[in-house]
């Protein structure tokens, strides 16, 4: 399944970061991780801090799925709103899940700080109602957050237009934010789980598993096998694949980013700017003073009609970029389109399906903020599989489909 269209800027900046062997015999292990991405590359680094003998195999090159194509945000703030999550979870439990995301920011930081050699900043948000009757809506959005103890201010139409140049009714700004090269993650995370004993495995394909009482076997489209206590199924939309229910929708979103521009981002160089609309705009800058603008998602999930429109695409996503900053001149220098999928709820699934049993794992972390989900999922998993509390455990378990 080919999960992106045109040049993901990240694989065109980095190239290809390291080569790791294709699996050739049967191996045993704790953990077999399915997927090499940057959430495959956080949960396997996790676990292999915890102890365990971790094997992570990719029928790609390692971070060359939908890891290349993503645009590397990261914001507690998640696609859907805290109040409509409310609505959709109840309160207590929307509020934890922005919390649990608050809080895996600074984690994420920090982990990239300790590898090392990754293009991460931390940055601000800019949340604007792109339509005037959506001013109701953020401003009861930030009265919920703030008595819930998030931190963020409110802007009107004029500190937005004097701050960011263009006019909106109303913004959130928040200081808890952040932007990373993903591809780079993934790369250097799986690069410690190999210093640690684990074994990294690309262009190795899964054909099937079959889970037994005490063991999972995984069997390679090549023949071979891997005998595991555990798998954990990392493997982006396609997991879906492996489930008769149900559990998601597929979209594509497209992406641009621009050549350096002269005199830098101007108000984008500390900021991500994105809207209120669904499916929504978002623009955030580069380390080298490029901006990367993307939106613009629909159903489509068939490769070639989604390559075809990625040329018309961009454009649309370059006229509504130059609409909101005149100022700054955004030529495309590389466009793409990448598949992912979202939840009903927003929210991601991290543990087994009663289709599979205990020994099966999955790992979708789904929707816009998957990198921030995958840094929550791979604590998540380590602490099932060591049989600890995570408070997460239930809210992202498949149980929460049997109530709808």
């Amino acid at each position: 399944m080919d999960l992106k269209s045109g040049y993901p800027y990240w694989t065109v900046k980095n190239g290809l970061l390291a080569n790791y062997p294709a699996l050739r015999d049967d191996v045993r292990c704790d953990v077999v991780v399915v997927g090499a991405g940057i959430t495959g590359a956080l949960i396997a680094d996790r676990l292999v801090r915890a102890g365990f003998d971790v094997c992570v195999i990719d029928r790609r090159e390692a971070g060359w799925g939908s890891t290349s194509a993503s645009t590397g945000l990261l914001q507690y703030e998640i696609d859907v709103e805290l109040a409509d999550l409310c609505a959709r979870v109840g309160e207590a439990d929307a509020v934890l899940v922005y919390r649990q995301c608050e809080q895996a920011i600074p984690a994420l930081l920090r982990l990239a700080r300790q590898l090392g050699k990754i293009d991460v900043r931390p940055m601000q948000s800019l949340y604007y109602a792109s339509r005037w009757h959506h001013r109701s809506r953020l401003l009861n959005e930030a009265a919920l957050r703030q008595s819930h103890g998030f931190a963020l201010r409110v802007l009107d139409s004029a500190q937005i237009l004097d701050r960011y140049g263009f006019e909106a009714p109303v913004a959130l700004l928040t200081r808890l934010a952040a932007q990373v090269d993903p591809y780079q993650m993934a790369h250097r995370l799986l690069a410690r789980a190999v210093r640690g004993g684990g074994r990294v495995f690309d262009r190795t394909a899964m054909a099937s598993f079959d889970p037994g009482n005490r063991s999972v076997d995984v069997r390679l489209a090549n023949g071979c096998s891997i005998r595991c206590r555990q798998l954990v199924l990392a493997a982006g939309y396609e997991g879906q694949q492996l489930l008769d229910q149900p559990v998601a929708h597929n979209r594509s979103s497209y992406a641009f980013v621009s050549d350096p521009l002269p005199d830098g981002p101007g108000p984008l160089a500390d900021c991500l700017v994105w809207e209120s609309a669904r499916p929504y705009l978002y623009v955030r800058s580069t380390r080298d003073g490029r901006v990367i603008v993307g939106g613009e998602d629909d159903r489509i999930d068939i490769p070639l009609k989604r390559d075809a429109l990625v040329a018309f695409k961009v454009e649309k996503l370059r006229k509504r970029a130059a609409r909101l900053f005149p100022s700054l001149s955004l030529e495309p220098a590389f466009g793409w389109a990448g598949t992912f999928a979202e939840t009903d709820d927003g929210l991601p699934f991290f543990g087994p399906h009663e289709q599979h049993g205990p020994r099966v794992h999955f790992a979708m972390a789904y929707g816009g903020n998957g990198i921030v989900y995958s840094q929550i999922g791979a604590d998540l998993l380590c602490a099932k599989l060591e049989r600890r509390h995570h408070p997460c455990a239930r809210l992202f378990s498949f149980d929460r489909l049997k109530g709808s």
